[in-house]
């Protein structure tokens, strides 16, 4: 009961007017009321149910949007209704098993919207990893491939001071990535790349030095991508790795045991919402890794991640 009535607080604060009336800037009680004809005394409730869900925040008598919420509203205007919407006709019709860019990419433009949750698995990825930390080298080349709003690659960059990040997306999703890296202070080492990476196309991978970083990241991105184009994504991936580095793959994955309702739902919502992409299990993201030439495969799951996304590492055989 809980779960459909924040279901319901939402899909009517977009219906009422209430997000955009407060995307456009912070509003009292009595303004919201007076400009979108709302009963004071139900608003006020309505507003008290929003904040408690993390939505809208309260300065004083003024209400504004949680900076959440804010993301939200510029990737997933409508919280998800248009995509689960048509799950009824795709449990009759299917789809159509072959890329499509433009619901590829609305679903990579969702995931960035929503990276900023995943701020603690990052962090706990980039300790993973230990780029810079004792024993390792200092100063390694990243490139991240699908950046999105780049919360991984950079939460990564920041373990090591000499590092730094070539970021390839396209151009919404740099804008997303420059302002994280501005967050944190990593800007001045951060190249941005402009790229349709759902294109299929691979051309910007040649103006890219060849076998040139220490690390190449994926993440959240091989979940969207059909069979063939996860190969040719991953073959570039190696092929601008340097021999001794490391591809990175952060996603979620099918494992041996029942999916929770987390798992289930990520992965039924990348199934209808991408053309042909889909939750790998472990055993294929690893074949993916070895068909790349890379090998020395390890996995983890990132406890701190909401999503239950885990962390495949290969190096690159010299």
């Amino acid at each position: 009961m809980q779960i459909n009535a924040m279901s319901h607080l939402l899909r009517t604060a977009r219906t009422s007017g209430v997000l955009d009336a407060l995307r456009g800037g912070q509003k009292t009680l009595d303004q919201l009321c007076a400009d979108l004809s709302l009963d004071t005394a139900i608003t006020s409730l309505f507003l008290d149910a929003l904040i408690s869900i993390g939505i809208v925040e309260q300065y004083g008598e003024d209400f504004a949007l949680a900076r959440a919420a804010q993301l939200l509203c510029q990737y997933d205007h409508d919280f998800g209704d248009e995509a689960w919407s048509g799950l009824e006709q795709k449990l009759r019709e299917g789809r159509p098993n072959v890329a499509a860019p433009e619901m590829d990419q609305a679903m990579v433009d969702h995931t960035a919207a929503t990276q900023w949750s995943q701020t603690g698995a990052a962090i706990q990825a980039a300790e993973i990893l230990n780029i810079g930390g004792e024993g390792e080298p200092q100063g390694v080349r990243i490139l991240d491939l699908g950046c999105g709003s780049a919360v991984f690659s950079c939460a990564i960059a920041h373990h090591d001071p000499q590092s730094t990040l070539v970021a390839v997306d396209h151009r919404g999703a740099l804008q997303a990535a420059k302002s994280t890296g501005d967050s944190i202070e990593l800007s001045d080492r951060m190249e941005l790349v402009e790229a349709d990476l759902q294109s299929g196309e691979m051309d910007w991978a040649d103006t890219l030095d060849e076998a040139s970083f220490d690390l190449v990241l994926l993440a959240q991105r091989l979940s969207v991508l059909s069979s063939e184009a996860a190969v040719s994504m991953l073959g570039v991936a190696a092929k601008l790795t340097k021999p001794g580095g490391r591809v990175v793959l952060v996603d979620v994955f099918r494992g041996q045991s029942r999916p929770t309702l987390t798992e289930s739902i990520g992965a039924l919502r990348i199934a209808t919402g991408t053309g042909a992409g889909y939750v790998r299990s472990l055993k294929e993201a690893q074949q993916l890794m070895l068909g790349a030439g890379l090998g020395e495969i390890q996995f983890t799951y990132l406890a701190a991640s909401r999503e239950h996304l885990g962390m495949m590492v290969a190096r690159k055989i010299t």
